[in-house]
């Protein structure tokens, strides 16, 4: 299928002439006299390109072009004019003109734009669909009534620039909802840097947020206020951050400006911040560990994130997305849950939440046999029943026949287990217990270790 141009210009010959020359080349060309004609074509045959005239009696190009817009945002447009200036192309590029070409046409020049145009409009195809597939991954699963109000929230806040606060238990999901929110946000196309304030050395933290210049002993440095400039900050576990720390922030946040450690120059910096916590922040504001004034500068939206025992429903959705992800990593057969399995996942707590369930799924997608997991492959604490199982693998070893037999029932359930903790990588696993690849390779195809 080749590219449709529509030439919309009164010139009845440079019609004829430029849509001559086009269709030699292989595009299928459409033309109108005037803006009206024009904005029909559009409007009918959605064309991948348009030759727009500037000068036309009527409706001109520039009001063409602003309704072209409106019909089409994603259609590319070339402005044509006789009567060229920086003016006029300052001001149709600022209504979405990918470039401006001036009569007598270079028929080279017309060729390299539009091709240059087409290609634009194929990078900015591409990158709609890869961010319709980061929205996909990063979907926030569930049909319970909580998980629909916090879906209504999401898209409520995200349009917006308002800063906003997640709070809720370790494993809940409060990343992913920050990362919705970007993703639905005007700043989606702009990086979004996640800093973890708790995993980080609080020594270490103000360079990792405000950057650090160049020094004898070390390079230079730029911080996460720097690298999501016109993006999103997202700040996690806020709650684990110093005093002294908290302080600087808010300074950045309160001024807009900030200075890398050991500069002078002062650095512009346009965040949305979104922070997270797993704590209260008022019982922490009342012991004197976090900033009042912080916290209210944060929390101009807040958002709590249910933990799974409150939207136990939701459990079994979340098993299947968890399943059919396992058996994409661990390149095993896709299982599924017996209804009594299911019931009794549905009947825990979920201390762990929503990272509990997905690290237990994936340990029993690779450690089950069969396609369908029973309540017998449970382990405790999840079923009540399995205390008497607790013990298998030690059943195993001492029932063994013999010390050959013992060996062997250990170092099979050593290797899946290591090989579920570096998800499959045979060259992190082999580092990891001290062989060689090709040797953790055979023993894998001697114990029958499917992976």
């Amino acid at each position: 299928m080749f590219p449709s141009i529509l030439i919309v210009d009164d010139e009845p010959s440079i019609l004829q002439s430029l849509g001559g020359i086009l269709a030699d080349e292989g595009f299928d060309v459409i033309t109108a006299s005037n803006g009206y004609e024009g904005l029909k074509l559009v409007e009918k045959e959605s064309p991948d390109l348009v030759l727009l005239d500037i000068w036309m009696p009527g409706i001109d190009g520039i009001e063409t072009l602003k309704e072209i817009r409106k019909l089409d945002p994603m259609v590319q447009v070339i402005i044509i004019t006789g009567h060229g200036n920086i003016e006029m192309a300052v001001k149709a590029t600022k209504l979405g003109a990918f470039d401006l070409i001036e009569k007598p046409l270079s028929i080279d020049k017309v060729i390299v734009c539009i091709n240059n145009a087409l290609n634009f409009r194929r990078l900015e195809e591409e990158n709609r669909y890869l961010r319709k597939k980061a929205i996909e991954k990063n979907s926030i699963t569930g049909a319970s009534p909580m998980i629909a109000e916090l879906r209504k929230q999401i898209a409520t806040v995200a349009p917006t620039d308002s800063y906003v606060l997640i709070s809720g238990e370790n494993g809940t999901g409060k990343e992913l909802v920050a990362r919705t929110i970007h993703q639905f946000s005007p700043r989606a196309e702009q990086p979004m840097i996640c800093v973890n304030c708790a995993a980080i050395n609080q020594d270490t933290l103000e360079n990792e947020l405000l950057g650090q210049e160049k020094s004898e002993s070390d390079s230079k440095k730029r911080g996460g206020f720097e690298l999501a400039d016109n993006g999103t900050l997202f700040l996690d576990e806020i709650g684990d951050m110093s005093l002294d720390m908290q302080a600087k922030i808010l300074r950045v946040l309160e001024h807009q400006h900030f200075q890398r450690t050991g500069g002078g120059r002062t650095l512009t910096s346009d965040v949305r911040i979104i922070a997270a916590t797993n704590k209260n922040l008022e019982e922490e504001i009342e012991k004197g560990n976090f900033r009042q004034d912080l916290y209210y500068r944060l929390k101009v939206i807040p958002i709590v994130v249910p933990p799974l025992r409150e939207r136990r429903q939701d459990i079994p959705l979340l098993a299947e997305v968890f399943l059919c992800n396992a058996a994409s990593l661990y390149k095993t057969l896709k299982k599924r849950f017996s209804s009594e399995a299911m019931e009794i996942l549905c009947g825990y707590s979920w201390p762990g939440n929503v990272r509990e369930l997905k690290n237990l799924i994936g340990r029993l997608s690779v450690m089950t046999q069969k396609e369908i997991i029973e309540a017998s492959a449970l382990p405790a604490p999840y079923n009540p029943g399995a205390t008497e199982r607790a013990n298998s693998l030690e059943d195993k070893l001492f029932l063994s026949e013999n010390i050959a037999e013992a060996q062997k029932q250990f170092e099979r359930e050593f290797i899946l287990r290591k090989l579920l903790q570096h998800e499959q990588n045979i060259a992190e696993t082999a580092a990891s217990v001290g062989l060689s690849q090709d040797d953790l390779e055979s023993r894998i195809k001697t114990l029958e270790i499917y992976c």
